[in-house]
């Protein structure tokens, strides 16, 4: 399976980009602490989420900011610092695992993206293959022939309608004629 090659430059940019988000959400959950502690209000992950706007996942994932949380729990003497450091592990285990499950689905992904646009290139090849056999020339001539048959098909249509009733009266006026005919010639035997 073929992989699309991402530039250097883009990832280097992505991952930039990330880090600076990161550090964002790091000096914000900083402040948020600060904030909690002036005000002298309790010290909790949900805390420190709300204030610094970000979520709670990101603050038991990110190493940096869980210890700060930590340690800021453990200055004002919360008994939530012994729970926080009991699930460092087990997230850390299953943030790995994901990990592992988002580069397997972005390789797969990226396979499927390569595959897509080699489908789409050649069919843009045939497209480009059938435009080229026709010049806007021909084009126009067999959209000008075309209208010009179905105006065709019209009056003969029309013509084939008037026909068909004129060969309906002819008809009637026969079976006319043969019962005129026929009183006739039962006149004249009778005389």
């Amino acid at each position: 399976m073929k992989t699309a090659a991402v530039p250097e430059s883009r990832t280097a940019a992505a991952l930039e980009a990330r880090r600076h988000r990161t550090e964002t959400a790091l000096q914000r959950v900083r402040e948020a602490i600060t904030r909690l502690r002036r005000e002298k209000a309790q010290v909790s992950v949900a805390a420190v989420a709300r204030r610094a706007d970000v979520s709670r996942t990101f603050l038991y994932d990110n190493a940096e900011a869980r210890a700060t949380v930590a340690s800021a729990m453990a200055e004002s003497g919360d008994r939530r610092t012994q729970l926080l450091a009991d699930q460092d592990d087990e997230r850390e285990a299953t943030w790995r695992e994901r990990a592992l499950n988002s580069e397997d689905a972005l390789k797969a992904a990226q396979a499927e993206i390569l595959t897509q646009r080699t489908r789409i290139g050649e069919l843009l090849g045939q497209i480009r293959d059938l435009e080229a056999e026709w010049t806007g020339e021909a084009i126009q001539r067999i959209t000008t022939e075309n209208t010009t048959l179905k105006q065709r098909v019209r009056q003969l249509t029309t013509d084939n309608r008037t026909l068909d009733e004129r060969l309906k009266a002819a008809r009637s006026n026969l079976r006319f004629q043969d019962r005129r005919l026929a009183d006739l010639e039962a006149q004249i035997v009778d005389s």
